[in-house]
């Protein structure tokens, strides 16, 4: 079975891969104790603020940026209580030239409480300049503040709203518009990953391994320790008596 799949539930930070791939790219450690010390005397000194932009933390832009040694101003956000916009939701833009235009969310930036809209708060600027070459002006969107530049739009009637997270009578945790009271649908776009566009477009193969294996429960925990499971598999008895002992 494909690894994205399986690890389908590791995905964090509204990305394609699991966390523990996006922490191994930017680690930066600056000092790890030798190997041969005990482990309870093992300690790692590594970085820990890095400055987030609009690449992503699995990137080699974001290594240049963040290069051993390098320190930037702090960077303060308003607090989001709990993340509410994904890949493929509609939006209204509220600031700049696009205000009061609709498009689609293309990337999520949740570490500076931003949003790419497709199309919307374009700029200007200059690729690939060299001594003998002007270089390229292409365009390209500026993120957006998820608390203060969009909000939703309600797709009853394609107008802005603001919503609220409710539970359903099934349990199902859904957004709410508060003036329409409809249910804002998450996009399925947001289910997308680099292995398939959708998780019911995936085929198992005849060499992969089947979801009825992968999910079942094969291991009961026990207070027996490893030696005791081999005596209890090869039908050792321990006959035995331990020596009394007492703690005062």
């Amino acid at each position: 079975m494909r690894l994205t799949q399986i690890l389908r539930s590791k995905l964090k930070n509204f990305s394609n891969f699991p966390q523990e791939y996006i922490d191994r790219s930017k680690r930066q450690v600056y000092w790890k104790t030798p190997s041969g010390v005990p482990n309870y005397l093992q300690r790692t000194v590594e970085r820990k603020r890095f400055r987030y932009t609009t690449n992503r933390s699995w990137t080699g832009q974001f290594r240049q940026q963040n290069m051993p040694g390098t320190i930037r101003k702090k960077v303060f956000l308003n607090p989001v209580e709990e993340w509410s916009f994904f890949r493929g939701d509609r939006v209204e833009v509220l600031v700049g030239k696009d205000k009061g235009k609709q498009g689609i969310v293309t990337q999520v930036i949740p570490e500076r409480n931003w949003v790419i809209v497709d199309g919307l708060n374009c700029h200007m600027r200059t690729v690939g300049k060299e001594k003998d070459f002007p270089g390229i002006l292409i365009q390209s969107e500026a993120p957006l503040d998820v608390t203060k530049d969009i909000r939703l739009v309600d797709p009853s009637d394609l107008q802005g709203t603001d919503f609220e997270w409710r539970y359903t009578e099934e349990g199902e945790k859904v957004r709410v518009s508060m003036r329409t009271s409809r249910i804002i649908p998450i996009p399925e776009s947001n289910n997308q990953t680099h292995d398939y566009k959708t998780p019911s477009a995936y085929i198992e193969r005849e060499k992969d391994t089947p979801g009825a294996v992968v999910g079942e429960i094969t291991f009961q925990p026990k207070l027996a320790t490893f030696e005791m499971d081999i005596m209890d598999e090869m039908g050792i008895v321990e006959e035995r008596k331990p020596r009394k002992s007492y703690w005062y």
